[in-house]
């Protein structure tokens, strides 16, 4: 499978990317690099594999799930540096970027 230019700026704005056309062109190739590995571990035969998380043999020790006091509202708002007497007040994250088409 080939990548157009159009799929890969797709992609771009998806990732909240804003490429140059030359940067498209550099970018395309090796996102068809990376589809064509992924195509070929797809045509793997895995029948009979288990199913696996992780390479290594981890053996997680977790602390027992029991009830603890957590803050009162006043006090995680007194955390915040900016807060009106309900809420966090936070700066916008997308900004106009979040407006494409």
């Amino acid at each position: 499978m080939s990548l157009t230019d159009e799929d890969v700026r797709k992609l771009a704005l998806l990732a909240r990317l804003d490429l140059s056309d030359a940067e498209v062109q550099k970018v395309r190739p090796q996102l068809d690099g990376i589809l064509g590995f992924v195509q070929k571990l797809s045509e793997l035969d895995t029948d009979g594999v288990e199913p696996m998380t992780t390479a290594l043999d981890v053996d997680n020790r977790w602390r027992e799930d029991t009830p603890v006091a957590g803050l009162t509202h006043q006090q995680a708002l007194a955390n915040s540096p900016s807060h009106d007497d309900e809420c966090f007040l936070v700066p916008p994250v997308l900004g106009s970027a979040g407006a494409r088409k």
